[in-house]
């Protein structure tokens, strides 16, 4: 896989590569946050119709998220989102997306910085560019894609577009998936009171139930199949619900780093990522089932790209990584390791995962980066060995809620609660 960073020109004009002065491409554009079950679609017809033609298959994939840069925007003044700003609703980094769509076959990722002169081109602009420069001879979309200024490039009026100028197909993927569920508006992260992982708070109301539930939640209609969805599932603690639509484990990525240790004082010392590194969306408050990934030195994981909102890096070998110009040597060095290392540490019976019991928890103190209450991600990973992890970058999986952060009457109380959450994700890992 090719890896090109593209930070468009004050006016928004962006410096496309060359990929091929012979060879066409078959390009799909979007965020695809989360990689869910509907992105996966759209990539693997990308790569399927490219293989057909013989042409390369290219994301283009913005970042930050629209809704970030946007919301950024409306509330300063029109300026762009600054470099390393935080972004709590991603579902995953960019690097995160860059590995899946590398393991599903895909030639190129083309990383464009989304500012708001960006924004400003129109849909019939931005498609011109990618016929011109990336020589395009197939678009593939979802069934609800948008883009170009005011989203006004829907899918009908590229399908017009492509009809009327002959140099593009566009090929429309069904990724609306099972249906369609309704959000409240105004939800907000609550922590489930019982034990085991939430259900579905809909499931078996009737209809006069449900339509007094959504009424009272002031709910809009989303697809099943969305990072929305999934966001929301994830802030109720819906594990098991959110990983069946993303089609595999929700995760974040910070590093370790030292913590109050009173874990280690009762037999269960954790991992404590450090919050101002912490990539991913946290799920709400509690206590979680997952596993622990050990993705090496912080210096090496991480190298030019310290928010994780790029491809993460450092490495050894090169593997065809492309960096654009205006992409630092770390940059270059950060698309080598999406292209390796991270392959072998993450898959499932490496020697650097482990089952973990995971707890989340929020303190009345604020972050200075974010200005909310800070969050505390500790994981006990299960193992015999010990584990030197300090100024590491982890990964921590996600696979089922356990229980809500309770405050118990004595440390005996809470050993033997710790020993059960272990017992229990010993049984969830299995």
């Amino acid at each position: 896989m090719n890896i090109t960073r593209l930070t468009p020109d004050p006016t928004g004009l962006v410096a496309w590569p060359t990929l091929s002065t012979s060879k066409k491409s078959v390009v799909t554009v979007g965020v695809f946050d989360g990689m869910h079950r509907g992105h996966q679609a759209v990539i693997a017809r990308t790569v399927e119709i490219a293989r057909r033609f013989g042409a390369f298959s290219v994301v283009v994939l913005f970042d930050p998220r629209p809704g970030m840069a946007h919301r950024y925007a409306a509330e300063h003044d029109g300026m762009d989102v600054p470099e390393g700003t935080p972004d709590l609703q991603a579902l995953t980094g960019a690097n995160d997306r860059i590995r899946m769509m590398r393991d599903m076959g895909v030639d190129h990722v083309l990383v464009v910085r989304y500012t708001m002169a960006f924004a400003a081109k129109s849909y019939r602009f931005f498609l011109g560019q990618m016929v011109g420069k990336l020589g395009m001879r197939a678009l593939v979309l979802g069934s609800d894609a948008a883009m170009g200024k005011d989203r006004a490039g829907d899918v009908k009026a590229i399908a017009n577009l492509a009809a009327a100028t002959g140099v593009f197909e566009l090929e429309v993927v069904d990724d609306a998936g099972p249906g369609t569920v309704r959000i409240p508006v105004d939800a907000q992260p609550h922590m489930p009171n019982e034990w085991g992982e939430p259900g579905d708070p809909c499931a078996g109301m009737t209809k006069a139930e449900l339509r007094a539930w959504t009424k009272k939640r002031q709910t809009k209609l989303h697809r099943i199949w969305s990072s929305t969805n999934v966001r929301y599932l994830l802030s109720q603690g819906r594990i098991v619900d959110a990983n069946a639509i993303l089609g595999h484990r929700h995760a974040v990525e910070g590093v370790v780093v030292h913590g109050e240790e009173r874990g280690r004082t009762i037999g269960f010392p954790t991992a404590n990522l450090d919050e101002g590194s912490i990539v991913g969306y946290l799920p709400v408050d509690g206590v979680y089932a997952g596993w622990l990934v050990d993705m090496g030195p912080a210096e090496t994981a991480t190298a030019g790209d310290g928010d994780g909102s790029g491809v993460a890096g450092g490495g050894a070998d090169a593997h065809g990584a492309n960096g654009a110009a205006d992409a630092s040597d770390a940059a270059v060095a950060a698309s080598d390791r999406v292209a390796s290392d991270d392959r072998a540490r993450i898959a499932d019976g490496s020697p650097w995962r482990w089952p973990a019991a995971i707890s989340i928890g929020t303190k009345p103190t604020f972050s200075e980066k974010t200005g909310l209450h800070e969050r505390v991600v500790e994981s006990y990973a299960i193992t015999d060995d010990w584990l030197e992890l300090y100024g590491h970058r982890v990964r921590v999986e996600f696979a089922g809620f356990l229980r809500p952060q309770v405050k118990f009457n004595s440390a005996d109380d809470l050993v033997a609660e710790l020993g059960r959450n272990v017992e229990e994700t010993k049984r969830l890992t299995a």
